[in-house]
């Protein structure tokens, strides 16, 4: 498993990666600047760089409150405030250590993403 943590405003919220194919991939993109915003009030998105790599993943995924998340079918990181149901090409990529009251704001703002040492 590899930390991370995603800074918002200064704030650091600390998340643990899984020992994946695709939470390996996503930490080696590491580190990430990334604009998130809204999606139909359950969870933030925002766009990657590149695909990765989801050898292995389950075909769905049951997202709970602090999961971080690829949806493969749009190369999107998808981090849930709210827990959601089962959808298909959603991948686990890792979940947070604690409270994600930072996420939970209006609008677009930015992020970033990088390995805690």
């Amino acid at each position: 498993m590899t930390s991370i943590r995603i800074i918002i405003e200064g704030q650091a919220l600390p998340a643990t990666l899984d020992d994946t194919p695709a939470g390996r991939d996503f930490a080696a993109l590491l580190p990430l600047d990334l604009t998130l915003t809204d999606y139909h009030g359950i969870e933030k998105v925002a766009d990657l760089p590149r695909e990765l790599d989801t050898t292995g993943a389950p075909a769905s995924y049951a997202p709970k409150t602090g999961d971080i998340t690829l949806y493969a079918p749009w190369g999107n990181l998808a981090i849930f405030y709210k827990p959601f149901q089962s959808s298909r090409g959603l991948v686990r990529l890792g979940e947070f250590d604690g409270p994600i009251d930072a996420l939970i704001r209006n609008g677009s703002f930015h992020v970033r993403i990088e390995a805690a040492d």
